[in-house]
């Protein structure tokens, strides 16, 4: 399998980490969405995806599954151990609607695009700030309710929930918004980041991360 990932997209980060909880072997291969007006435009990477985002996953068999969301359901179905997902339904429903709060309601108002279109509209980059900020705390304050006490969002392993919250959690940080009200979250994502899986999938291990993260 072929992963075309960006360092710090947090969606190429999702699959990441999938990828290495089920320990599969894949190979990355970088599309840099900042340079030269992002490699993701490029005629050469359209035509693996015509959306132009990333990720994109190349199987083995030359079909390309994009999208995180559908990439992940896809890596549970057809690699279901260890599992990301709980048993019973009710329980992975519980775990879906966690996964919904980042992937729905923070992200895609987070997303690059839409601060540019903010920026392009003449606003600065303190109303930006407050524009990222409102968004996750917001829905953080309703995540942090559904979490329990436990190390993880839901049960005694990681879920897809986790999955999606750790690289949110780094975006956070990433555009300095204050965490000290949500403690159930930052222990969840200092208990995720200590595991290996999510180490290895973290931006700054990424073989595309810029020198000054460490990565050569």
């Amino acid at each position: 399998m072929k992963l075309f990932n960006y360092w710090r997209s947090s969606t190429a980060y999702r699959v990441r980490i999938a990828l290495e909880i089920k320990g599969l072997v894949y190979e990355r291969v970088a599309v840099n969405l900042a340079r030269n007006g992002g490699e993701n435009l490029r005629s050469e990477y359209l035509a693996v995806n015509p959306h132009g985002r990333v990720p994109s996953l190349l199987l083995d068999d030359g079909r390309v599954l994009i999208q995180s969301p559908a990439i992940l359901e896809y890596l549970e179905e057809c690699h279901p151990t260890p599992a990301l997902l709980p048993t019973a339904a009710t329980d992975r429903a519980a775990v879906r609607a966690l996964c919904a709060i980042v992937g729905c309601d923070i992200h895609p108002l987070n997303n690059v695009r839409v601060l540019n279109v903010l920026r392009a509209a003449g606003y600065d980059e303190a109303y930006v700030q407050d524009w990222v900020a409102r968004w996750i705390r917001e829905n953080f304050q309703a995540f942090e309710q559904l979490v329990g006490d436990g190390d993880f969002c839901f049960g005694d392993a990681p879920t897809l929930a986790d999955v999606y919250l750790i690289p949110q959690v780094y975006n956070a940080r990433r555009f300095r918004v204050a965490l000290d009200d949500f403690p159930r979250i930052c222990r969840i994502d200092r208990r995720c980041r200590a595991l290996p899986a999510f180490a290895r999938a973290c931006p700054e291990q990424q073989p595309d991360a810029p020198v000054q993260y460490g990565v050569l």
